[in-house]
């Protein structure tokens, strides 16, 4: 028995409780699978570029920086999964990647920027379009 005057304990809330308690389920954090996807490209685009910039992991700010950049990329690239079809946002993130990393070498490294180089780049960009706009 409690003395009189004291509140009675609190039970735990039941698993019905709980449900209706969570707030609402989103697909994705930024609510914006696309822009998830595109962020989560674009830090693949750092990460590579980093990695380059390592030196083969020997140098430190440039190893913390991709690493950094990879869990971002993979960690948006699963949000953004959430409700994206596995094959559309892969080969989305990939190609965003590949440019992106591409661009980066031939403006920043100095990287050739052949025609059959640019040509290739090109057919990546195409089929990301055409992966967006046939699917979801």
């Amino acid at each position: 028995m409690r003395p009189q005057g004291q509140p009675a304990p609190l039970s735990p809330p039941s698993s019905r409780d709980a449900r209706r308690e969570r707030p609402p389920n989103r697909s994705c954090v930024c609510s914006m699978p696309w822009l998830c996807l595109l962020l989560a490209g674009l830090l693949e685009v750092v990460w590579a570029v980093a990695m380059k910039q390592s030196q083969g992991f020997t140098r430190p700010g440039p190893t913390v920086l991709m690493v950094v950049a990879m869990l971002g990329s993979f960690g948006l690239l699963a949000l953004a999964m959430r409700s994206l079809p596995l094959g559309t946002a892969y080969a989305v993130w990939t190609g965003i990647g590949a440019v992106g990393a591409f661009a980066l070498g031939i403006l920043v490294l100095g990287e050739a920027a052949t025609p059959g180089r640019l040509a290739a780049a090109a057919l990546i960009v195409s089929g990301i379009a055409l992966m967006k706009l046939s699917g979801s």
